[in-house]
């Protein structure tokens, strides 16, 4: 199961950006999503993750990121406020709420590459 993300883009500091993971041929409200992001360099690691109407949040994100989904567009959203450069990095959606799961029964689509720059 692949999903696509895309929103990713140039932003400055203290900016916002919304992502949207989506999928084709199949309702994403029958798995848990997760946005994981990817700095180089270092290990996957996951942002957020929605899963029978539960949120979860990693560090990087409390406080300052929100996941959603919208059912009716088949869509999850990452809506990403007070950005800081240290955000830049490209983030990807999945099915599953950690990386280890998504690596044992799921697959990585392509992710949406972030700028965090003035």
């Amino acid at each position: 199961v692949q999903l696509q993300a895309s929103g990713g883009g140039l932003v400055q500091p203290g900016g916002s950006l919304r992502l949207s993971c989506t999928a084709s041929g199949f309702s994403l409200d029958h798995f848990a999503i997760g946005w994981f992001r990817q700095a180089p360099g270092k290990e996957r690691e996951g942002v957020s993750c929605v899963s029978d109407g539960s949120t979860y949040y990693g560090d990087s994100a409390k406080g300052r990121f929100t996941i959603s989904r919208d059912n009716a567009k088949n869509t999850v959203y990452l809506q990403m406020n007070f950005l800081e450069p240290e955000d830049t990095v490209i983030y990807y959606c999945a099915t599953g709420c950690t990386v280890d799961y998504v690596n044992k029964y799921s697959s990585w689509g392509q992710g949406t590459l972030v700028t965090v720059s003035s």
